[in-house]
């Protein structure tokens, strides 16, 4: 059913549809909004601990992700880490609706093991891609994982909806927390075809003693060796501050149009659905700019209006400016990320795509949030004042910027790497 290219590009699309639910009603919206206003008890110093759980989750999922995806590498057997920590992240989702008032601590280690498990699973997802197409179709491709990804961001909003109709009032809590499971039934149920139908490569004859051992050994070989892949050091270094920018976006969002706009729950929902509709579209049209200009120059289009959202973000006063900011920060946010993962497929060696999604999505993806985050959180307590910690997310975008100009475009996958290698 799912043999030929096409269906095996659809289930891996259809894992996208499936996480999503996560990043909406956990991270984005729900759990984040119910953790700081209910868990913490508001105010700045739910930013704090908020800011301080996303910060642990991505720095933990930063150190172990290389070595699992270089383990992963040697083993070929993917689907069995992303297996593991997608029921981690399943299982942890759902115990979340087990967290009531001042559960700080409780509250906070379920999400850290659940973001560990979304954020890590990522990793082994993306290094799929490189063996679905060719490499002139990695930007459609990847495009088109992204949109499915936010048809189901609009999915779950569409089920939240009901749930969160009377906000966080007493008597509504419980169907704030029903939305937490819902999550994770939504995450398990539609990552399934992925699992039952996308071909693995087969595993190698020898097998080492340690697969963990093996692929921290990998890890640390290819440090040595990191001089050799100059542009996919630049180009990591360029993803990590950008990409900061965008995760801090992502985990701040809401909490800002709550506290500084005086959102609604509902007005929230609302600004989330355009964000989404408008991100099928801005992947899809960035996917094809990827594949038509090249990655870099997709991804320098799309930071110049992630600037420009960041920008306006600090001065805007009124929701209805608001709601436009949000269609054009959905607009531009599949596309940084879709052209990333396309440049980055181009710039690996073959064989070790695990081992260097590793790098680009577990430790410079996820490590990036630990600044970004915690920089956020840290200046909206001691200052008082969000759009003070806003300017900080405008300095990551300039600073990606920057760097992203000096790598080299690739012509072909792996052709800079192996250049440099020779020389």
């Amino acid at each position: 059913m799912f043999s030929s290219s096409r269906g095996q590009i659809f289930v891996w699309t259809l894992f996208d549809f499936a996480n999503t639910s996560f990043s909406v009603l956990i991270v984005a919206v729900g759990y984040s909004l119910y953790f700081k206003q209910i868990v913490a008890g508001g105010a700045g110093r739910g930013d704090l601990f908020w800011g301080l759980a996303v910060s642990i989750s991505m720095l933990l999922t930063a150190v172990i992700a290389p070595v699992l995806g270089a383990a992963s590498d040697y083993t070929r057997q993917r689907k069995r880490y992303l297996f593991f920590f997608t029921i981690a992240a399943v299982v942890c989702s759902a115990l979340l609706a087990t967290v009531h008032a001042n559960m700080i601590l409780v509250g906070s280690i379920l999400f850290i093991i659940a973001n560990i498990g979304f954020e890590g699973g990522i990793v082994f997802y993306n290094a799929f891609l490189p063996s679905l197409t060719r490499s002139t179709s990695y930007g459609r491709v990847s495009g088109y994982g992204f949109a499915m990804g936010y048809v189901g961001s609009l999915a779950s909003l569409l089920i939240a909806i009901p749930l969160y109709a009377n906000g966080f009032a007493e008597e509504n809590l419980p169907n704030v927390r029903l939305s937490f499971v819902l999550a994770a039934a939504m995450f398990f149920i539609f990552s399934l075809p992925l699992f039952l139908f996308l071909r693995d490569r087969k595993p190698p004859a020898e097998r080492p003693a340690s697969y963990l051992h093996e692929g921290y050994t990998r890890v640390l070989e290819t440090l040595r060796h990191l001089q050799s892949y100059r542009q996919i050091a630049r180009f990591l270094l360029a993803f990590f501050l950008y990409n900061d920018g965008i995760l801090t976006v992502i985990s701040f969002a809401s909490i800002f149009a709550q506290e500084t706009l005086q959102f609604s729950l509902q007005e929230i929902l609302l600004l989330f659905a355009l964000v989404q509709a408008s991100a099928i579209v801005g992947s899809l049209i960035f996917g094809q700019l990827t594949d038509t200009l090249g990655p870099k120059r997709t991804i320098i289009i799309s930071l110049l209006c992630w600037i420009t959202v960041v920008v306006t973000a600090y001065w805007v006063e009124s929701k209805q400016l608001f709601y436009f900011i949000g269609v054009v920060a959905g607009a531009s946010m599949g596309g940084p990320q879709s052209a990333s993962r396309s440049m980055m497929a181009m710039l690996t060696p073959p064989d070790r795509e695990a081992e260097f999604f590793g790098f680009y999505d577990g430790f410079c993806g996820k490590a990036s949030a630990v600044i970004g985050t915690f920089v956020f959180g840290i200046l909206s307590w001691a200052t008082g004042s969000q759009r003070i910690a806003v300017v900080s997310v405008g300095v990551f975008f300039l600073s990606g910027l920057w760097l992203l100009r000096r790598v080299e475009a690739p012509q072909s996958r792996g052709a800079l790497g192996s250049e440099e290698i020779e020389r």
